[in-house]
């Protein structure tokens, strides 16, 4: 059981870094419930997946996964980015934010946990109960992103002019860590 936390922790900690950096462009109740439920349930989703897929898929896409991974968290980052400088451009009031849509956030999950594939294989071969794998990893998931929700909010409060812009950089900053190798 210690090994299943300690493998969910490790899936979460980049929904977590992520939900930071959304957090920091300000999200409502609505959303964090919207954006702790899409990471959720990607994270607990594709590991499922990745042990119904089988060891050949999974072993062929975890190394491109990482690098799909980034690339999305990046272009979601330099997406936004794009966004703030054009609402700049437009004098756009600050308090005016460019908000999370679903399909934004569920872009995110995607790139967040595409790389699990690998993991649920792993899962697959060992003696853990998927059910129960399921409910742990998709609980810490959740877990984390509310608590990276929680903080970026806090953080965003702090520094409400440019909240949005650092979630942007988190984001990319998130892609770029997960290309290297780092989460």
């Amino acid at each position: 059981m210690l090994t299943l936390l300690l493998v969910a922790l490790g899936l979460g900690l980049d929904n977590f870094a992520a939900s930071v950096g959304i957090g920091l462009s300000g999200v409502s109740a609505g959303g964090r419930l919207r954006v702790a439920v899409i990471f959720g349930l990607f994270e607990t989703g594709v590991p499922v997946l990745g042990v119904l897929l089988g060891h050949g898929l999974a072993a062929d896409l975890g190394h491109a996964a990482r690098w799909t991974a980034a690339a999305l968290l990046i272009a979601t980052g330099g997406y936004a980015l794009l966004q703030i400088a054009r609402g700049r451009r437009d004098q756009k009031p600050p308090a005016a934010r460019t908000p999370q849509t679903t399909r934004r956030l569920l872009v995110t999950g995607i790139a967040l946990s595409i790389d699990n594939l690998a993991v649920g294989f792993a899962l697959g071969t060992s003696h853990v109960s998927l059910p129960l794998a399921a409910v742990v990893i998709g609980g810490v998931s959740v877990a984390l992103s509310l608590a990276g929700l929680e903080l970026g909010g806090r953080l965003g409060a702090i520094s409400a002019e440019y909240g949005e812009l650092a979630g942007a950089l988190v984001l990319v900053a998130v892609g770029i860590a997960i290309a290297a190798g780092v989460l």
